[in-house]
């Protein structure tokens, strides 16, 4: 199975402070706003995303489709098949996709230890 390209999303109390602090390690800002409380910063193949306000904790993302530099990939795993997959392995999921879509799809599932995971797709 093919998650796609990881990032974590880390909730941050001041996006401003925490855009700085990630500048000092190297990260420029890829996407985002400031005006809409995200933004994406990359360090080479690394990925952060800075959300402020957004949600509580940090979260494992993956997107489907995607290279490090949201570029396209084919083929992917649509995110449809990865959740029919997860499920079939006998585990729940926290939020789910319309298994009957097609294209821009989300779910999300917590590892043993609470851990949330996002599977965003965006193609």
């Amino acid at each position: 199975m093919k998650l796609g390209v990881f990032s974590a999303s880390l909730s941050v109390k001041d996006l401003k402070t925490s855009k700085e602090f990630y500048e000092k390690l190297g990260f420029t800002v890829f996407a985002g706003d400031m005006d809409k409380n995200y933004l994406i910063m990359k360090n080479g193949n690394a990925l952060i995303g800075l959300f402020q306000g957004m949600f509580e904790g940090n979260i494992l993302t993956f997107n489907p489709g995607w290279d490090h530099s949201a570029n396209p990939v084919d083929p992917f795993d649509d995110v449809r098949a990865i959740q029919k997959a997860l499920k079939g392995h006998g585990i729940q999921l926290s939020s789910e996709a319309d298994e009957d879509g097609s294209g821009p799809a989300s779910f999300t599932v917590s590892d043993p230890d609470g851990n949330v995971i996002l599977i965003d797709q965006h193609r």
